[in-house]
Protein backbone atom coordinates (compact mmCIF):
# COMPACT_ATOMS: atom_id res chain seq x y z
CA UNK A 1 0.00 0.00 0.00
CA UNK A 2 1.33 3.54 -0.98
CA UNK A 3 2.47 5.46 2.03
CA UNK A 4 1.50 9.18 2.29
CA UNK A 5 4.94 11.53 2.69
CA UNK A 6 4.70 13.93 5.52
CA UNK A 7 4.43 16.57 2.85
CA UNK A 8 0.90 14.84 1.36
CA UNK A 9 -0.46 14.12 5.13
CA UNK A 10 0.18 18.06 5.93
CA UNK A 11 -0.84 20.16 2.80
CA UNK A 12 -4.39 19.71 3.25
CA UNK A 13 -4.28 20.88 6.95
CA UNK A 14 -2.29 23.63 6.51
CA UNK A 15 -4.53 24.83 3.50
CA UNK A 16 -7.28 24.61 5.74
CA UNK A 17 -5.81 26.58 8.75
CA UNK A 18 -4.75 29.26 6.31
CA UNK A 19 -8.26 29.81 4.87
CA UNK A 20 -9.78 29.44 8.80
CA UNK A 21 -7.36 31.78 9.92
CA UNK A 22 -7.79 34.35 6.85
CA UNK A 23 -11.87 34.09 7.54
CA UNK A 24 -11.11 35.10 11.39
CA UNK A 25 -9.15 37.95 10.01
CA UNK A 26 -12.78 38.95 7.49
CA UNK A 27 -14.75 38.41 10.76
CA UNK A 28 -12.69 40.85 12.73
CA UNK A 29 -13.07 43.39 10.24
CA UNK A 30 -16.61 43.08 9.81
CA UNK A 31 -16.89 43.32 13.67
CA UNK A 32 -15.02 46.34 13.84
CA UNK A 33 -16.32 48.04 11.42
CA UNK A 34 -19.85 47.54 12.54
CA UNK A 35 -18.44 49.02 15.87
CA UNK A 36 -17.23 52.03 13.69
CA UNK A 37 -20.39 52.29 11.93
CA UNK A 38 -22.40 51.89 15.14
CA UNK A 39 -20.25 54.72 16.84
CA UNK A 40 -20.07 57.29 14.14
CA UNK A 41 -24.90 57.14 14.88
CA UNK A 42 -25.53 55.12 11.33
CA UNK A 43 -27.67 52.33 12.76
CA UNK A 44 -29.54 55.51 14.30
CA UNK A 45 -32.54 56.78 13.11
CA UNK A 46 -31.75 60.62 13.01
CA UNK A 47 -31.34 63.33 10.60
CA UNK A 48 -27.98 63.78 12.11
CA UNK A 49 -26.38 61.10 10.86
CA UNK A 50 -24.89 61.97 7.67
CA UNK A 51 -22.97 64.70 9.14
CA UNK A 52 -21.56 62.59 11.55
CA UNK A 53 -20.98 59.85 8.74
CA UNK A 54 -19.54 62.48 6.48
CA UNK A 55 -16.31 62.99 8.22
CA UNK A 56 -16.24 60.74 11.50
CA UNK A 57 -15.74 63.00 14.53
CA UNK A 58 -12.28 60.45 15.43
CA UNK A 59 -11.16 60.32 12.59
CA UNK A 60 -11.70 63.81 10.74
CA UNK A 61 -9.35 63.75 7.97
CA UNK A 62 -11.12 60.24 6.50
CA UNK A 63 -13.80 61.00 4.75
CA UNK A 64 -16.86 58.91 3.38
CA UNK A 65 -15.46 58.74 0.05
CA UNK A 66 -12.05 57.35 1.45
CA UNK A 67 -13.93 55.22 3.46
CA UNK A 68 -16.00 54.16 0.40
CA UNK A 69 -13.13 53.75 -1.45
CA UNK A 70 -11.62 51.35 1.24
CA UNK A 71 -14.75 49.24 0.65
CA UNK A 72 -13.86 48.69 -2.77
CA UNK A 73 -10.74 47.20 -2.09
CA UNK A 74 -12.22 44.93 0.77
CA UNK A 75 -14.66 44.18 -2.01
CA UNK A 76 -12.15 43.26 -4.95
CA UNK A 77 -10.24 41.07 -2.31
CA UNK A 78 -13.36 39.31 -1.17
CA UNK A 79 -13.84 38.47 -4.67
CA UNK A 80 -10.51 37.52 -5.21
CA UNK A 81 -10.52 34.66 -1.98
CA UNK A 82 -13.77 33.70 -3.73
CA UNK A 83 -13.29 33.34 -7.16
CA UNK A 84 -9.75 30.87 -5.57
CA UNK A 85 -12.28 28.57 -3.67
CA UNK A 86 -14.99 28.01 -6.45
CA UNK A 87 -11.86 27.34 -8.71
CA UNK A 88 -9.92 24.97 -6.38
CA UNK A 89 -13.46 23.14 -5.77
CA UNK A 90 -13.41 22.54 -9.27
CA UNK A 91 -10.23 21.67 -9.67
CA UNK A 92 -10.78 19.00 -7.11
CA UNK A 93 -14.04 17.22 -8.37
CA UNK A 94 -12.27 17.84 -11.91
CA UNK A 95 -9.37 15.45 -10.88
CA UNK A 96 -12.01 12.34 -10.01
CA UNK A 97 -11.86 9.72 -7.67
CA UNK A 98 -8.27 7.48 -8.82
CA UNK A 99 -6.36 7.16 -6.14
CA UNK A 100 -5.69 5.57 -2.54
CA UNK A 101 -9.09 5.80 -0.80
CA UNK A 102 -7.20 7.34 1.76
CA UNK A 103 -5.81 10.29 -0.44
CA UNK A 104 -9.43 10.66 -1.58
CA UNK A 105 -10.75 10.74 1.68
CA UNK A 106 -8.69 13.80 2.29
CA UNK A 107 -9.95 15.30 -0.96
CA UNK A 108 -13.33 15.27 0.03
CA UNK A 109 -12.34 16.51 3.57
CA UNK A 110 -10.66 19.54 2.05
CA UNK A 111 -13.29 19.79 -0.31
CA UNK A 112 -16.31 19.90 2.13
CA UNK A 113 -14.13 22.27 4.70
CA UNK A 114 -13.51 24.65 1.40
CA UNK A 115 -17.42 24.47 0.41
CA UNK A 116 -18.33 25.62 4.48
CA UNK A 117 -15.94 28.34 3.75
CA UNK A 118 -17.18 29.52 0.89
CA UNK A 119 -20.57 30.18 2.32
CA UNK A 120 -19.91 33.14 5.01
CA UNK A 121 -17.40 34.79 1.93
CA UNK A 122 -20.27 34.56 -0.42
CA UNK A 123 -22.65 36.52 2.63
CA UNK A 124 -19.63 38.64 3.32
CA UNK A 125 -19.83 39.95 -0.20
CA UNK A 126 -23.36 39.99 -1.03
CA UNK A 127 -23.14 42.03 2.38
CA UNK A 128 -20.53 44.47 0.99
CA UNK A 129 -22.13 44.93 -2.10
CA UNK A 130 -25.31 46.35 -0.46
CA UNK A 131 -23.46 49.17 1.39
CA UNK A 132 -24.23 52.58 0.13
CA UNK A 133 -22.55 55.76 1.65
CA UNK A 134 -24.70 58.54 1.77
CA UNK A 135 -23.33 61.50 -0.60
CA UNK A 136 -21.02 58.89 -2.44
CA UNK A 137 -21.33 58.47 -6.38
CA UNK A 138 -19.02 55.84 -7.70
CA UNK A 139 -17.65 56.39 -11.16
CA UNK A 140 -18.59 53.61 -13.46
CA UNK A 141 -14.66 52.17 -14.49
CA UNK A 142 -15.93 52.81 -18.42
CA UNK A 143 -17.42 55.86 -18.43
CA UNK A 144 -16.47 59.00 -19.91
CA UNK A 145 -17.14 61.60 -17.75
CA UNK A 146 -16.30 64.66 -20.03
CA UNK A 147 -18.96 63.21 -22.73
CA UNK A 148 -21.50 62.82 -20.05
CA UNK A 149 -21.80 65.77 -18.23
CA UNK A 150 -22.07 68.65 -20.87
CA UNK A 151 -24.61 70.27 -19.20
CA UNK A 152 -26.43 71.40 -15.93
CA UNK A 153 -29.54 69.30 -17.15
CA UNK A 154 -27.50 65.62 -17.38
CA UNK A 155 -26.48 63.26 -14.24
CA UNK A 156 -24.54 65.69 -11.59
CA UNK A 157 -22.53 64.36 -8.94
CA UNK A 158 -20.47 61.59 -10.52
CA UNK A 159 -17.31 63.26 -11.58
CA UNK A 160 -17.41 65.40 -8.41
CA UNK A 161 -18.83 62.74 -5.66
CA UNK A 162 -21.49 65.46 -4.84
CA UNK A 163 -23.91 64.69 -2.16
CA UNK A 164 -27.61 63.67 -3.26
CA UNK A 165 -29.31 65.85 -0.76
CA UNK A 166 -32.59 64.14 -1.62
CA UNK A 167 -32.19 60.64 -0.85
CA UNK A 168 -29.82 61.24 1.95
CA UNK A 169 -32.63 63.11 3.98
CA UNK A 170 -33.99 59.21 3.94
CA UNK A 171 -32.85 56.27 5.67
CA UNK A 172 -35.06 53.34 4.35
CA UNK A 173 -32.54 51.86 1.44
CA UNK A 174 -35.43 51.45 -0.92
CA UNK A 175 -36.91 55.17 -0.77
CA UNK A 176 -32.67 56.59 -1.33
CA UNK A 177 -32.42 53.49 -4.39
CA UNK A 178 -35.77 54.88 -6.01
CA UNK A 179 -34.80 58.84 -5.86
CA UNK A 180 -31.05 58.11 -7.21
CA UNK A 181 -30.76 59.52 -10.87
CA UNK A 182 -30.54 56.47 -12.88
CA UNK A 183 -27.78 56.92 -15.20
CA UNK A 184 -28.53 55.24 -19.06
CA UNK A 185 -26.13 51.72 -19.65
CA UNK A 186 -24.51 52.77 -22.77
CA UNK A 187 -23.44 56.17 -21.37
CA UNK A 188 -25.30 58.52 -23.16
CA UNK A 189 -28.69 60.29 -24.03
CA UNK A 190 -31.79 58.26 -24.43
CA UNK A 191 -34.45 59.16 -27.57
CA UNK A 192 -35.67 61.17 -24.42
CA UNK A 193 -32.62 63.48 -24.65
CA UNK A 194 -31.86 62.71 -21.10
CA UNK A 195 -28.29 61.02 -19.92
CA UNK A 196 -30.69 59.43 -17.34
CA UNK A 197 -33.93 59.04 -15.36
CA UNK A 198 -34.58 61.05 -12.72
CA UNK A 199 -37.59 59.50 -10.53
CA UNK A 200 -39.86 61.97 -8.79
CA UNK A 201 -41.97 62.36 -5.83
CA UNK A 202 -44.08 64.80 -4.57
CA UNK A 203 -42.03 67.30 -2.01
CA UNK A 204 -44.80 66.66 0.82
CA UNK A 205 -42.82 63.49 1.21
CA UNK A 206 -40.22 65.16 3.07
CA UNK A 207 -42.29 66.65 5.82
CA UNK A 208 -44.25 62.73 6.16
CA UNK A 209 -40.98 60.96 6.35
CA UNK A 210 -42.18 58.58 8.79
CA UNK A 211 -45.35 57.72 6.57
CA UNK A 212 -43.46 57.33 3.42
CA UNK A 213 -40.72 55.19 5.27
CA UNK A 214 -43.45 53.04 6.27
CA UNK A 215 -44.98 52.84 3.19
CA UNK A 216 -41.23 51.76 1.51
CA UNK A 217 -40.79 49.07 4.53
CA UNK A 218 -41.16 45.59 2.60
CA UNK A 219 -39.26 43.04 1.34
CA UNK A 220 -38.14 43.46 -1.84
CA UNK A 221 -39.44 40.59 -4.34
CA UNK A 222 -42.46 40.07 -1.30
CA UNK A 223 -45.75 40.36 -1.10
CA UNK A 224 -46.82 44.27 -0.36
CA UNK A 225 -48.36 45.22 3.16
CA UNK A 226 -52.27 45.63 3.28
CA UNK A 227 -51.36 49.33 3.36
CA UNK A 228 -53.42 51.28 0.69
CA UNK A 229 -54.61 53.65 3.02
CA UNK A 230 -51.06 54.81 3.97
CA UNK A 231 -50.53 55.34 0.09
CA UNK A 232 -54.12 57.27 -0.03
CA UNK A 233 -53.18 59.66 3.21
CA UNK A 234 -49.96 60.13 1.42
CA UNK A 235 -51.56 61.04 -1.69
CA UNK A 236 -54.22 63.67 -0.50
CA UNK A 237 -51.34 65.28 1.81
CA UNK A 238 -49.59 66.24 -1.12
CA UNK A 239 -46.59 62.95 -1.35
CA UNK A 240 -47.64 62.68 -5.19
CA UNK A 241 -45.96 60.99 -7.18
CA UNK A 242 -45.69 58.23 -4.84
CA UNK A 243 -42.52 56.36 -5.47
CA UNK A 244 -42.84 53.05 -7.27
CA UNK A 245 -42.74 49.82 -5.00
CA UNK A 246 -40.83 46.42 -5.57
CA UNK A 247 -43.51 43.89 -4.21
CA UNK A 248 -46.55 42.54 -5.07
CA UNK A 249 -49.77 44.06 -4.33
CA UNK A 250 -52.41 42.12 -2.90
CA UNK A 251 -55.35 40.86 -4.18
CA UNK A 252 -58.69 39.55 -2.84
CA UNK A 253 -58.22 36.00 -1.65
CA UNK A 254 -61.15 34.82 -2.80
CA UNK A 255 -61.26 36.91 -6.74
CA UNK A 256 -63.94 36.16 -9.20
CA UNK A 257 -64.02 36.89 -12.71
CA UNK A 258 -66.21 39.89 -13.31
CA UNK A 259 -69.15 39.99 -14.81
CA UNK A 260 -70.10 39.93 -18.59
CA UNK A 261 -70.13 43.95 -19.33
CA UNK A 262 -73.78 43.90 -20.49
CA UNK A 263 -74.30 42.97 -16.72
CA UNK A 264 -71.65 44.03 -14.89
CA UNK A 265 -72.51 48.22 -15.66
CA UNK A 266 -75.97 48.39 -13.55
CA UNK A 267 -75.14 45.43 -11.03
CA UNK A 268 -73.18 45.52 -7.81
CA UNK A 269 -69.80 43.11 -8.24
CA UNK A 270 -69.34 40.57 -6.04
CA UNK A 271 -67.91 41.30 -3.03
CA UNK A 272 -65.36 38.51 -2.97
CA UNK A 273 -63.36 41.46 -5.35
CA UNK A 274 -62.87 43.93 -3.30
CA UNK A 275 -59.92 44.31 -0.82
CA UNK A 276 -62.73 45.34 2.42
CA UNK A 277 -59.62 46.25 4.83
CA UNK A 278 -60.02 50.17 6.24
CA UNK A 279 -63.40 50.28 5.29
CA UNK A 280 -66.52 50.51 8.04
CA UNK A 281 -68.50 48.33 5.61
CA UNK A 282 -67.85 44.94 4.59
CA UNK A 283 -69.70 44.48 1.59
CA UNK A 284 -71.64 46.16 -1.27
CA UNK A 285 -75.08 45.55 0.57
CA UNK A 286 -73.86 47.81 3.65
CA UNK A 287 -72.86 50.47 0.65
CA UNK A 288 -75.85 50.34 -0.99
CA UNK A 289 -78.36 50.48 1.99
CA UNK A 290 -76.48 53.51 3.33
CA UNK A 291 -75.74 52.12 6.64
CA UNK A 292 -73.14 54.67 7.40
CA UNK A 293 -72.49 57.92 6.06
CA UNK A 294 -69.05 58.02 7.56
CA UNK A 295 -66.21 58.51 4.89
CA UNK A 296 -68.17 58.90 1.65
CA UNK A 297 -71.17 61.83 2.77
CA UNK A 298 -71.15 63.07 -0.65
CA UNK A 299 -71.54 60.02 -2.74
CA UNK A 300 -73.71 58.12 0.15
CA UNK A 301 -76.32 56.76 -2.34
CA UNK A 302 -73.28 55.96 -5.21
CA UNK A 303 -73.91 52.44 -4.10
CA UNK A 304 -77.84 52.15 -4.89
CA UNK A 305 -76.99 51.10 -8.74
CA UNK A 306 -81.09 51.41 -9.34
CA UNK A 307 -83.20 53.40 -7.83
CA UNK A 308 -80.70 56.59 -7.05
CA UNK A 309 -77.92 56.10 -9.90
CA UNK A 310 -80.15 54.05 -12.78
CA UNK A 311 -82.14 57.66 -13.14
CA UNK A 312 -79.52 60.14 -13.35
CA UNK A 313 -79.05 62.54 -16.15
CA UNK A 314 -81.61 60.51 -17.35
CA UNK A 315 -84.90 62.03 -16.01
CA UNK A 316 -85.30 65.10 -14.60
CA UNK A 317 -87.73 65.37 -11.51
CA UNK A 318 -89.36 69.11 -10.12
CA UNK A 319 -87.34 70.80 -12.82
CA UNK A 320 -87.48 74.11 -11.46
CA UNK A 321 -85.46 73.79 -8.69
CA UNK A 322 -82.90 70.76 -10.02
CA UNK A 323 -79.93 72.37 -11.03
CA UNK A 324 -79.06 68.67 -13.55
CA UNK A 325 -79.15 68.60 -17.04
CA UNK A 326 -80.08 65.41 -19.57
CA UNK A 327 -76.51 63.95 -21.08
CA UNK A 328 -79.08 63.94 -24.24
CA UNK A 329 -79.65 67.84 -23.80
CA UNK A 330 -75.98 68.71 -23.56
CA UNK A 331 -74.56 66.39 -26.31
CA UNK A 332 -77.23 67.65 -29.26
CA UNK A 333 -75.48 70.89 -28.63
CA UNK A 334 -72.82 69.90 -30.87
CA UNK A 335 -73.89 66.36 -32.21
CA UNK A 336 -71.56 63.86 -32.44
CA UNK A 337 -68.30 66.46 -31.77
CA UNK A 338 -68.48 64.69 -27.78
CA UNK A 339 -66.51 61.46 -27.95
CA UNK A 340 -63.99 61.45 -24.97
CA UNK A 341 -63.38 62.91 -21.20
CA UNK A 342 -63.20 63.14 -17.89
CA UNK A 343 -65.18 62.88 -14.83
CA UNK A 344 -63.74 64.00 -11.97
CA UNK A 345 -66.31 63.56 -9.39
CA UNK A 346 -66.70 61.22 -6.25
CA UNK A 347 -68.72 58.12 -7.75
CA UNK A 348 -69.36 54.63 -8.36
CA UNK A 349 -68.93 55.41 -12.54
CA UNK A 350 -72.24 56.06 -13.69
CA UNK A 351 -71.53 59.11 -15.36
CA UNK A 352 -69.05 57.30 -17.36
CA UNK A 353 -71.82 54.28 -17.30
CA UNK A 354 -74.67 56.46 -19.54
CA UNK A 355 -71.94 59.00 -21.57
CA UNK A 356 -70.58 54.63 -22.47
CA UNK A 357 -75.01 54.33 -24.21
CA UNK A 358 -74.04 57.38 -26.25
CA UNK A 359 -70.79 56.35 -27.54
CA UNK A 360 -68.82 58.48 -25.54
CA UNK A 361 -65.73 57.14 -23.81
CA UNK A 362 -65.65 59.05 -20.09
CA UNK A 363 -62.65 58.06 -17.69
CA UNK A 364 -63.58 58.33 -13.87
CA UNK A 365 -61.12 60.08 -11.60
CA UNK A 366 -61.77 59.67 -8.17
CA UNK A 367 -59.86 58.44 -4.50
CA UNK A 368 -61.40 55.76 -2.51
CA UNK A 369 -62.89 57.78 0.53
CA UNK A 370 -64.78 55.58 2.73
CA UNK A 371 -65.48 53.08 0.28
CA UNK A 372 -63.86 51.60 -2.77
CA UNK A 373 -64.74 53.59 -5.49
CA UNK A 374 -62.03 53.09 -7.84
CA UNK A 375 -62.51 48.80 -7.53
CA UNK A 376 -66.67 49.52 -8.47
CA UNK A 377 -65.78 51.49 -11.22
CA UNK A 378 -63.16 48.89 -12.70
CA UNK A 379 -65.67 45.62 -11.83
CA UNK A 380 -68.53 47.97 -13.86
CA UNK A 381 -66.42 47.58 -16.86
CA UNK A 382 -65.37 51.06 -16.82
CA UNK A 383 -62.06 53.10 -16.64
CA UNK A 384 -60.70 54.54 -13.22
CA UNK A 385 -58.27 57.08 -12.86
CA UNK A 386 -56.90 56.91 -8.94
CA UNK A 387 -56.27 60.63 -8.84
CA UNK A 388 -55.62 63.15 -5.93
CA UNK A 389 -57.18 66.37 -6.48
CA UNK A 390 -53.70 68.16 -5.93
CA UNK A 391 -52.32 66.66 -8.84
CA UNK A 392 -51.70 67.95 -12.50
CA UNK A 393 -53.93 65.81 -14.56
CA UNK A 394 -52.01 63.40 -16.72
CA UNK A 395 -53.40 64.44 -19.90
CA UNK A 396 -51.77 66.53 -22.93
CA UNK A 397 -53.38 69.73 -23.77
CA UNK A 398 -55.85 70.48 -25.71
CA UNK A 399 -57.31 66.78 -26.49
CA UNK A 400 -60.19 65.92 -23.96
CA UNK A 401 -63.82 67.30 -25.47
CA UNK A 402 -65.20 67.05 -22.31
CA UNK A 403 -64.25 67.64 -18.52
CA UNK A 404 -67.39 67.08 -15.99
CA UNK A 405 -67.66 67.38 -12.67
CA UNK A 406 -70.37 66.98 -9.45
CA UNK A 407 -70.29 66.41 -5.55
CA UNK A 408 -66.37 67.27 -5.56
CA UNK A 409 -65.33 70.12 -6.04
CA UNK A 410 -67.62 72.72 -3.75
CA UNK A 411 -67.52 75.59 -1.82
CA UNK A 412 -65.30 73.51 1.05
CA UNK A 413 -62.36 74.69 -2.05
CA UNK A 414 -60.19 77.44 -1.58
CA UNK A 415 -60.27 79.97 -3.96
CA UNK A 416 -56.72 80.29 -5.02
CA UNK A 417 -56.37 76.71 -5.63
CA UNK A 418 -59.81 76.44 -7.42
CA UNK A 419 -57.95 78.81 -9.62
CA UNK A 420 -55.07 76.67 -10.61
CA UNK A 421 -57.57 73.17 -11.17
CA UNK A 422 -59.82 75.16 -13.54
CA UNK A 423 -56.60 76.40 -15.52
CA UNK A 424 -55.10 72.87 -15.61
CA UNK A 425 -58.72 71.57 -17.05
CA UNK A 426 -58.36 74.70 -19.55
CA UNK A 427 -55.37 73.44 -20.39
CA UNK A 428 -55.96 69.69 -21.75
CA UNK A 429 -59.63 70.88 -23.11
CA UNK A 430 -59.42 71.38 -26.53
CA UNK A 431 -60.88 74.10 -28.34
CA UNK A 432 -64.66 73.51 -28.17
CA UNK A 433 -64.47 71.58 -25.93
CA UNK A 434 -67.36 71.07 -22.98
CA UNK A 435 -66.67 72.10 -18.98
CA UNK A 436 -69.95 70.65 -17.39
CA UNK A 437 -69.92 71.77 -13.84
CA UNK A 438 -72.95 70.14 -12.65
CA UNK A 439 -74.46 70.92 -9.04
CA UNK A 440 -71.55 72.78 -7.86
CA UNK A 441 -72.93 74.04 -4.39
CA UNK A 442 -71.56 77.09 -1.98
CA UNK A 443 -72.76 79.51 0.26
CA UNK A 444 -74.96 82.41 -1.31
CA UNK A 445 -72.40 85.07 0.23
CA UNK A 446 -69.55 82.86 -1.55
CA UNK A 447 -71.19 82.91 -4.76
CA UNK A 448 -70.06 85.75 -6.38
CA UNK A 449 -66.52 84.72 -5.75
CA UNK A 450 -66.63 81.32 -6.96
CA UNK A 451 -68.59 82.51 -10.34
CA UNK A 452 -65.70 85.00 -11.17
CA UNK A 453 -62.96 81.76 -11.26
CA UNK A 454 -65.62 80.28 -13.48
CA UNK A 455 -66.53 83.51 -15.90
CA UNK A 456 -62.66 84.59 -16.10
CA UNK A 457 -62.06 81.16 -18.62
CA UNK A 458 -64.05 83.69 -21.00
CA UNK A 459 -66.14 80.10 -21.93
CA UNK A 460 -69.36 80.22 -24.08
CA UNK A 461 -72.04 79.80 -22.64
CA UNK A 462 -74.44 77.29 -23.43
CA UNK A 463 -76.66 76.36 -20.05
CA UNK A 464 -76.14 78.52 -17.32
CA UNK A 465 -78.44 78.10 -13.82
CA UNK A 466 -78.36 78.92 -10.37
CA UNK A 467 -80.99 77.32 -8.01
CA UNK A 468 -81.35 77.48 -3.71
CA UNK A 469 -80.32 74.53 -1.95
CA UNK A 470 -83.68 73.64 -0.10
CA UNK A 471 -82.31 71.68 2.95
CA UNK A 472 -80.08 74.80 3.44
CA UNK A 473 -82.83 77.70 4.11
CA UNK A 474 -81.38 79.47 1.04
CA UNK A 475 -78.47 79.86 2.66
CA UNK A 476 -76.88 77.59 0.06
CA UNK A 477 -77.28 77.41 -3.67
CA UNK A 478 -76.44 75.09 -6.45
CA UNK A 479 -74.92 76.41 -9.05
CA UNK A 480 -74.93 74.46 -12.86
CA UNK A 481 -73.67 75.03 -16.35
CA UNK A 482 -72.14 73.98 -19.67
CA UNK A 483 -69.51 75.83 -21.24
CA UNK A 484 -67.48 75.31 -24.09
CA UNK A 485 -63.92 76.63 -24.37
CA UNK A 486 -63.15 78.96 -26.85
CA UNK A 487 -60.37 79.07 -29.75
CA UNK A 488 -56.85 80.91 -28.78
CA UNK A 489 -55.07 80.83 -31.89
CA UNK A 490 -52.66 83.33 -30.22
Amino acid sequence: MQRLTCFQRGKSTKVVSGLQLLLGVLVVLSLTSVVKLYSSGFFVNDANNCKHFYIHKEYPNVTSTELSSKLQDIKKKVEGIQNMIEKSLEEMHGEGSEGPKTVESERLKFSTVLAEILVPVDSIKIFLDQIRLPGVHLVPENADINTQLKDPMEVEGIANEKANPLADFFFIEEIRKYITVKENRLGKKNFLGANGTFPSIGHACFSMKEELEEYMGYDIGDYCKDDWNIAQKLMVHGCDPLPRRRCFARAPKYYQKPFPINESLWKLPDDRNVRWSHYQCKNFTCLANNRTRKGFFKCSECFNLTSHEFPRWMQVQNSSNNPDFLIADVLSIKPGEIRIGLDFSIGTGTFAARMREFNVTIVSATINLGAPFSETIALRGLVPLYLAINQRLPFFDNTLDLIHTTRFLDGWIDLQFLDYVIFDWDRVLRPGGFLWIDSFFCTRSDLDDYLYIFLQLRYKKHKWVVVPKLDKDDKEVFFSAVLEKPPRPF
